[in-house]
């Protein structure tokens, strides 16, 4: 396996092709061939993130989506965001979050900081 920096499409296809025989049967971690694949998995990844950005939610889906995932109704949120009525207010866009409601959206039920922050989409 020669590592190398991944600069172009068809090196990092070359690379996944590298590592991708190794998936079903990793080498032992700590071993000449484990401490390759996980540079070349490194390399992949750091390559993917420059190429690939997968951006985050809009706070909007960020809290439906913890909402769905955790089975919580707008009652369970009303002690980050407010009032029931304030609650539905933010999830349907007519209301921007606070920096206490994100701070307690955050720390309550474990949504990104960093979706949350970010602009509101207009209803």
């Amino acid at each position: 396996m020669k590592i190398r920096p991944i600069h172009t499409d068809s090196e990092y296809r070359a690379a996944l092709k590298e590592v991708s025989v190794l998936f079903d049967n990793e080498p032992e971690p700590g071993s000449p061939q484990g401490d390759a694949f996980e540079v070349m998995i490194t390399l992949i990844e750091a390559y993917e993130a420059k190429h690939f950005p997968i951006d985050l939610p809009n706070p909007i889906d960020a809290i439906k989506f913890r909402m769905e995932q955790s089975g919580l109704t707008a009652a369970d949120l009303a002690p980050a965001i407010g009032r029931k009525n304030r609650v539905y207010e933010v999830l349907n866009g007519k209301r921007a979050l606070t920096l206490p409601m994100i701070w307690k959206l955050h720390n309550m039920f474990g949504i990104p900081a960093e979706s949350l922050i970010k602009p509101m989409p207009r209803s």
